[in-house]
């Protein structure tokens, strides 16, 4: 194969016309030339840290999509799953990757469950860790998000670190506002990278303490404009990724849209481009090509290097799209799940209190974070309730794993003004998570979920409406265009029954997160993500 063009020497900062010919999935030789081709030739987009999971597809489907936006590879936390399914979903998610050429490089959940605040399906414990590790094919040891585990010495956690360290292989952090001597701490343990910075002061403390960081824009949490100003001067410490990307806006875009954001803000492109394709590479150790001879061919070709249009993706010397068409095939599987619980009834939604005040969460469009309202509580009949007047509406979390009754709390900014959403996808336990304007509306949609061991869903008085997510309740065993549509259609729904967050889906599956301040909801109750411990609805 021969590839003519606009050659983007990422490593060497210098763009030149010429030919690059590709043998056996090796870059064979780059020679400069003249040629009439006007594209451009670059090395293929990483995305640095994802969990496949949240796309709600399985990576082989995935994949299929991600390389019309020119991404080759992905580091890839599959904490979801394995949070459902332990090392048997791990070992879904390799075995389904490897029947296609993109390159998915897993990491070892370091966090299974989470936190010991919430029942999650599985446990993975230090021993586990080994060996995964222990695998050629984890890369790295995924995010740590117990950080006040390694700040205080959790010997389990401070193990598990011992055994990345012993294969030699890299340690993700997870450390949302962590600053001062408490980072220190954590950096000092062998973590080397964050991507839950969300203002500019944090993430030019963990830079200039030698970490790096990542500049993330998912479909929830958006951190692109707080950041990018770092990248001129910290670029060789910078990379991108998405986290978590649903499924609608994987369709839309992916890395290639940080770049194009970037380039408009006139960042100089090689700096983001290092930040894009070549950082991620030698932070992992990933086998993936950066456009030199003698690497694999994984390259893609734009049309400009302003809206890095992508008009062909090639990895290991195979063209995976071109002409508009995903050349990656759909791949067989087992649809594998974890759900053991009964439907509920309305009374099991209740929450008998005569307090007048209550802790409220707030949800911050956008952001993974929440805060902490004290608010005016609503009560019929010794019984607290949804007021879509003041917008303080019930919320509940249901064990998906056990048969017992759910934990309640209440939420501002999701605006309903009529029915329930709900979904089986709630970080990090997967357990259900539903908020509504009434106690049957919320009852209404959680069974609908349970009907259907895991989806999405949206209910009213009058319309029902869901995405089964079969696979660990998670994902679907469609592809993205099938999902992504349906996806899109419940969104709009819950816009039209008065929601008026951007992404209130994922905005929901983060709500049980604990690991992430302030307040969230686990199974087991309210938790204060500041303290690391459970706290009451009620005030007085």
């Amino acid at each position: 194969m021969i590839l003519k063009g606009n050659i983007v020497d990422v490593i060497n900062q210098r763009i030149f016309k010429g030919e690059i010919a590709i043998e056996n999935g090796i870059i064979k030789s780059i020679e400069e030339k003249h040629c009439p081709e006007n594209h451009y030739i670059l090395p293929g987009f990483i995305d640095a840290h994802i969990h496949i999971e949240s796309s709600m597809l399985v990576p082989s489907e995935f994949a299929k999509v991600a390389v019309t936006h020119g991404t080759v590879a992905t580091v890839s936390d599959p904490h979801e799953i394995a949070n459902v399914l332990g090392l048997k979903g791990v070992e879904f998610m390799i075995e389904n990757a490897k029947q296609t050429p993109f390159k998915f490089n897993f990491g070892a959940p370091s966090c299974v469950p989470a936190t010991s605040f919430e029942t999650s399906g599985a446990t993975i414990d230090a021993s586990g860790i080994k060996s995964l590790m222990s695998n050629p094919d984890i890369k790295y040891l995924a995010e740590v998000m117990n950080y006040p585990g390694v700040i205080n010495n959790d010997v389990d956690v401070l193990k598990k670190l011992e055994w990345a360290k012993h294969f030699n292989k890299p340690i993700d952090g997870h450390a949302p506002g962590l600053r001062g001597d408490d980072l220190t701490k954590y950096i000092n343990a062998g973590i080397s990278t964050d991507h839950e910075c969300f203002t500019y002061e944090e993430a030019l403390e963990k830079l200039e303490k030698g970490m790096k960081v990542l500049i993330r824009e998912g479909s929830a949490a958006k951190n692109f404009e707080a950041l990018i100003d770092l990248l001129p001067e910290y670029y060789e410490d910078m990379m991108f990724c998405s986290d978590d990307k649903h499924p609608d806006d994987l369709l839309l875009g992916h890395i290639n849209q940080l770049c194009t954001r970037a380039v408009a803000k006139k960042i100089d492109l090689f700096k983001v481009l290092q930040a894009a394709c070549v950082n991620p590479v030698k932070h992992y150790d990933l086998d993936v090509g950066l456009l030199r001879v003698g690497d694999n061919a994984d390259c893609i070709v734009v049309e400009d290097l302003q809206s890095f249009k992508v008009l062909k993706t090639i990895i290991d010397g195979e063209v995976v799209f071109e002409d508009e068409i995903s050349k990656i095939n759909h791949v067989k599987f087992e649809n594998l799940n974890n759900f053991n619980t009964l439907p509920k009834n309305v009374e099991e939604f209740r929450l008998n209190s005569s307090s007048e005040t209550i802790r409220v969460i707030e949800c911050l469009d956008g952001e993974l974070i929440t805060n902490e309202l004290i608010e005016k509580a609503t009560e019929n009949n010794g019984n607290l309730i949804s007021n879509t007047k003041t917008d303080i509406l019930k919320m509940a979390l249901v064990n998906r794993y056990e048969n017992v009754s759910p934990a309640i709390a209440f939420i501002k900014n999701f605006n309903l003004k009529e029915g329930a959403i709900a979904s089986s996808v709630g970080h990090d336990s997967h357990n259900i998570i539903a908020v509504g304007v009434s106690d049957a509306a919320i009852c209404k949609a959680v069974n609908l979920i349970i009907e259907e061991k895991g989806g999405i869903c949206a209910v009213t008085e009058t319309k029902s409406e869901i995405l089964p997510l079969p696979v660990a309740g998670i994902m679907s065993d469609q592809n993205a265009e099938t999902i992504g549509m349906q996806y899109a259609d419940l969104d709009a729904m819950a816009k039209t029954m008065g929601s008026t967050l951007t992404a209130p889906f994922m905005s929901l599956s983060f709500m049980a997160l604990l690991v992430i301040p302030s307040l969230k909801l686990s199974d087991k109750g309210l938790f204060d993500g500041n303290s690391f411990s459970f706290t009451k609805v009620e005030v007085n």
